[in-house]
Formats: C-alpha cells, sequence, structure tokens
C-alpha cells in the first residue's frame, strides 16, 4: 500500500429552496457496479482528505468541512482506475460561525438534535457515506483532466453521479482535487424545506 498525497471534494450545499426553474437534474440510480481494483493500491491519508463545503441561503452563506475518514485509490497503468471512499457525517463542521450559532447549524446540518433529526443528513442514524468510482475517463471541462463517475451513497441511498476533477499521478504520490458539481440533494432524502415538489434544493460537490 502507498499512501495518498491528497484528495479534496468541494461541495456547495444548499440550505434553502429556490424555484423549479433552478432544480438539478435528479441523478440516476446506482445500478453499475464499482470498478474492479486490479492495479497498485494508495491508502487515503486522513489528514490530506476532506470535502470543503459552501452553503448558500437568501441572507448569506456559511463554510464548513467534512472528513474523509479512509479509502483507498487502484492505480493501473499510470492512471486512476477504481477507488472508495468512506465519509464520516458525524464530522461536518462549520468553520465561518462560533459559539452557539455555530453548534446550532452543526447540530442541524447533522440532524443529531432532538428537534430536526431527519432534516440534512441524519447522522445518527446514518453515520457514513460512501462515494465508488465507477469509471475515470479523459475530461473536455476547464479546469480538470477526468470525469470521475461513481456511487455516491449518503442515506443509506446510492445514486450515480460525475465528478469533473483534477488527477495527478507522479511515483509514489497521487492527487485528486474536484470541481465543483451539482446534485440534487432530495434524491438521497434530504427533504428539509422541500415539501412542495415545485421546489428544491440541492448540494454540489
Amino acid at each position: 500500500m502507498k499512501s495518498i498525497i491528497n484528495f479534496s471534494l468541494f461541495a456547495l450545499l444548499t440550505l434553502t429552496v429556490f424555484s423549479c426553474k433552478d432544480k438539478a437534474a435528479s441523478a440516476a440510480d446506482a445500478t453499475e457496479a464499482a470498478a474492479a481494483s486490479d492495479g497498485t493500491k494508495f491508502t487515503v491519508a486522513p489528514e490530506s482528505a476532506k470535502i470543503t463545503w459552501e452553503g448558500s441561503k437568501p441572507a448569506g452563506k456559511h463554510v464548513g468541512t467534512i472528513n474523509i475518514t479512509s479509502g483507498e485509490l487502484t492505480v493501473k497503468d499510470g492512471a486512476v482506475s477504481a477507488g472508495s471512499f468512506i465519509i464520516d457525517m458525524n464530522s461536518i463542521i462549520v468553520t465561518d460561525l462560533a459559539g452557539d450559532e455555530k453548534l446550532s447549524l452543526e447540530e442541524h446540518l447533522k440532524g443529531t438534535g432532538t428537534e430536526g433529526a431527519d432534516d440534512f443528513f441524519s447522522a445518527t442514524k446514518f453515520p457514513t457515506g460512501k462515494f465508488e468510482i465507477i469509471s475515470v475517463t479523459p475530461s473536455t471541462e476547464a479546469g480538470a483532466n477526468a470525469i470521475v463517475k461513481g456511487n455516491l451513497t449518503l442515506k443509506d441511498i446510492a445514486k450515480e453521479v460525475s465528478i469533473p476533477a483534477t488527477i495527478t499521478v507522479t511515483g509514489d504520490m497521487v492527487a485528486v482535487t474536484s470541481n465543483p458539481f451539482s446534485i440534487n440533494r432530495t434524491d438521497w432524502g434530504i427533504n428539509y424545506a422541500s415539501k412542495i415538489s415545485l421546489k428544491r434544493s440541492e448540494i454540489n460537490l
């Protein structure tokens, strides 16, 4: 096993609803299996693997992080061919607030309080998420050299997503950094403030 030098995702989490004209496309159900891990394995170093998120609302925005606790990438013929990562949903941190406001928003996003336990990620019931790579193909998008297609599991619901990313493989090191990408959070049962069918919220990774 070798260590991954860096793995990062940039997530934009919309905290409130928008009109239906802004609705993100729904993600397809996860029907394809993860890619076979045939090659050299690189393990994730938790201290250098993280999701950074930005949450917007009408009155402003908030920022924070979520930890990736474990995972690995497989490199074959000098390119990433497979991989999977475990996301610690109880590690959601808000970095632009302090005191009671910080704790209140973190509790709300985790869904760990008595009220609103199912508002967002329901981390007590679903403490981890997962991302499993299906395929990695070249990208024509600016600022990315690869499209990473995979199954994203949140709240035990698996959906297929495609992430534009920059992947660098150099000797004993692999670095992966994603571009922002949009998903409809209600596909994963994250239904806070989305009871009306003509409204939605979204997560962007």
